[in-house]
């Protein structure tokens, strides 16, 4: 953890780009939901704090024409002591959420290095919604600190209701990836030392179907509300001239829509979501002539432009609610506005609708928390509310209005009607929701309990799954080592037990800045039991399986990025068919298989090589081979191999490849040898070894086994700063 003294360095995660800190395009589509409006909130709260060094808000760059510039910044400030962070991943394009995971180990990887860059020392790590968790919980174990989620939105609800909804489960795992994120998502939970949810019908109920749900901590802490913006209707004081002119734009818009634009106003206010539900509101106002006659309806469904361009979902959802109008002829009564400013037009819209004597409907089938029912309330307009999820808590504690059966329209028209036709109980509801969401929803009170809740987290429960004796967080090691020495096991380190007690006491001696690793072609488990037999330190970095794995420190902590880098076009089940018809090939014992290696025995033969090329190129497999002691044939993807390996931990930990020593004695470690890093070939080389003979960088020793890594160590002098 950080320095008490420096202040706490916090970072807080939400993946999906279209987070800006003015003029925020709240609805635009479904990544632009109340979640945007927290996040930033909870920034700068955070920063306020003088505990609070800095926050940092991490989302993914989009470069993309049909969004603003705003989304491509690498940094915009938030307040003094916060910013969002722009990470780059997947191209620049804007992709959806749901599309968004084959990107997060790169954009793990690339907020590692902002984080070496900029020299800071994470307190606590973050994530809001699945995604955001992933690559927070990575990011806690890396840097061993405590790693807090807040999901917004859950995977098996909003499974649950599509099913109930008449999609399939193919249907969903498709369109959502859904299957995949709940996995996750127990992961997180499992793995998470605090999770913040908003209600405690959150945690029983929506965390409460996972399968780690007992593991963390919770934090029951419903969100905060900039109370100066969101001021009651009738406080014209703090009301001020921009405030008064998006007022003014907004009669305006509406009335246009309105043959009697004096009536009370209903108002919905969301993102074009099937979930939210907004056509049980129109059918409600539809087949009530009374509630046509007593008021107007408006229906605000983000920002679009052309809804034939639009997400799937959101275009179905705006044809049926323009389909709906249609058929209850409602034209003159209802007003459908194509856009609206967050920043400065909703607190006024609010406050347009109470001075109306109107009512906020918010009828989503569920609701986790629901925002707008505290901005609409502190505003002073009465609510009527799905009774699932948030609502319950927002409703007993502030009892502004209604909850109801959204599922049937006529319960939503039959509570609107109440509150519209009673002033008194009107009044009662207003004032409740002015006084009484400032007294349980503020930001002070928010940041008071996320702040004691965090302090007191000493450890976390990744920490204690991952670590062994004697190792620590893996990223707190690797941002500050400014040179790597990588070597072979077998043959290079092993074989002479004096210079490798010689070897270990140089590295020991050296570790503060120098790292040390292994690549074997060996699996993680026989190298870790081989290290031990032979006393080798615990390396800081584990290549294994020829290049296709990479650890640090221990089995459990495996470099996904790495993983995800390679799959792509590996065909394993192809090749390992292919392979089958070569009578000269023998398969190795099946132990010896991994997921991205297939070994055989062969004996030596160039003819042989040169057919298993003809034959897998010709059937346009992607593969790498390696061929080392004259009989170990192994087949890779063709993105791996340790050279890669290698050259991928330089990209990832910013080490340059001229400060890394690489050792090692066969053909399998050929490819790492080549390049920029200082090579070591130890004197007891294999006989295909002499192809490197006279290049660049490639020093043979005299000495052998871990003798000629020391030797090589001193040729290039590579211990000297």
């Amino acid at each position: 953890m950080a320095d008490s003294e420096k202040g706490l360095y916090i970072l807080l995660f939400s993946i999906h780009g279209l987070v800006r800190s003015q003029n925020i395009e709240m609805g635009r589509n479904a990544d632009t939901g109340g979640q945007v409006t927290y996040v930033l909130e909870l920034a700068e709260q955070l920063s306020l704090r003088p505990e609070v060094e800095r926050v940092d808000l991490f989302t993914r760059q989009i470069r993309d024409k049909q969004f603003s510039e705003d989304y491509s910044q690498p940094i915009e400030p938030i307040s003094e002591k916060a910013r969002i962070v722009r990470i780059p991943c997947g191209g620049g394009r804007y992709i959806r959420k749901e599309l968004l995971w084959p990107h997060l180990d790169e954009f793990i990887d690339k907020t590692l290095k902002f984080i070496k860059r900029e020299d800071l020392d994470p307190y606590l790590v973050h994530g809001h919604y699945a995604d955001a968790g992933y690559v927070a919980m990575h990011l806690a174990s890396l840097f061993g600190v405590p790693f807090v989620f807040t999901g917004h939105s859950l995977g098996k609800v909003k499974q649950e209701k599509l099913l109930e909804e008449g999609l399939n489960q193919e249907e969903i795992n498709r369109k959502y990836h859904m299957e995949d994120r709940i996995h996750t998502e127990d992961n997180i939970v499992g793995c998470a030392d605090l999770v913040v949810a908003s209600t405690q019908q959150e945690v029983k109920n929506q965390y409460g179907k996972y399968e780690h749900y007992s593991v963390p901590r919770y934090l029951v802490n419903p969100p905060g509300l900039d109370i100066k913006r969101f001021s009651p209707y009738y406080d014209e004081e703090h009301t001020d001239d921009m405030a008064k002119q998006a007022r003014d734009t907004l009669q305006v818009e509406l009335n246009r829509f309105f043959i009697t634009p004096d009536k009370p106003l209903i108002l919905s206010l969301s993102r074009p979501d099937k979930r939210k539900n907004v056509a049980s509101l129109i059918q409600a106002y539809g087949e009530s002539k009374e509630l046509q006659a007593i008021a107007n309806l408006a229906v605000f469904l983000g920002i679009r432009k052309d809804i034939l361009s639009m997400e799937e979902n959101e275009r179905d959802v705006l044809i049926e609610t323009l389909l709906l109008m249609d058929k209850y002829d409602l034209y003159g009564k209802i007003a459908i506005p194509k856009k609206h400013d967050f920043t400065h037009e909703v607190p006024e819209l609010y406050c347009i609708a109470a001075s109306r004597r109107g009512v906020f409907v918010n009828p989503a089938l569920t609701e986790p928390f629901g925002l707008t029912l505290l901005e609409s309330g502190a505003c002073g307009l009465p609510i009527v509310a799905t009774k699932d999820g948030g609502p319950e808590d927002i409703i007993k504690n502030c009892n502004n209005g209604i909850l109801v059966d959204v599922s049937d329209p006529v319960n939503i028209s039959q509570a609107v009607k109440k509150i519209l036709i009673d002033e008194e109980l009107w009044k009662t509801y207003s004032r409740n929701g002015i006084d009484k969401v400032r007294s349980y929803y503020t930001w002070s009170a928010h940041i008071d309990r996320y702040l004691e809740k965090i302090i007191d987290l000493k450890s976390h429960s990744i920490e204690k799954q991952l670590s062994i004796p004697g190792t620590g967080p893996v990223a707190r090691r690797m941002i500050h080592l400014n040179k790597i020495i990588i070597c072979d096991i077998d043959n290079t380190l092993t074989g002479d037990p004096e210079s490798l007690k010689e070897l270990i006491a140089l590295l020991k001696k050296n570790s503060r800045h120098i790292g040390f690793g292994v690549a074997t072609g060996r699996s993680i488990d026989s190298a870790l039991e081989h290290l031990a037999e032979n006393g080798i330190p615990i390396p800081d970095v584990i290549v294994t399986s020829v290049g296709t794995e990479i650890y640090y420190q221990n089995r459990n902590n495996r470099d996904n990025g790495w993983s995800r880098h390679i799959r792509q076009k590996w065909d394993k089940e192809t090749i390992r068919r292919l392979m089958a018809t070569l009578p000269f090939v023998k398969k190795q014992d099946p132990e010896t298989e991994r997921e991205f290696k297939i070994s055989y025995y062969m004996e030596p033969s160039k003819d042989h090589l040169a057919q298993i090329h003809d034959l897998l190129t010709r059937n346009r497999c992607r593969y790498q081979l390696i061929y080392s002691h004259q009989k170990y044939l192994d087949l890779l993807p063709q993105r791996a191999s340790k050279g890669k390996a290698i050259r991928y931990l330089s990209y990832k930990w910013e080490i340059p490849l001229e400060n890394f020593l690489v050792a090692g004695d066969s053909g399998n470690d050929e490819e790492m040898l080549r390049g920029e890093p200082h090579g070591v070939v130890v004197g007891n080389f294999s006989k295909e070894m002499d192809v490197l003979r006279g290049k660049r960088r490639v020093y043979f020793s005299p000495r052998k086994y871990a003798g000629g890594v020391i030797d090589g160590m001193s040729h290039y002098k590579f211990l000297e700063s």
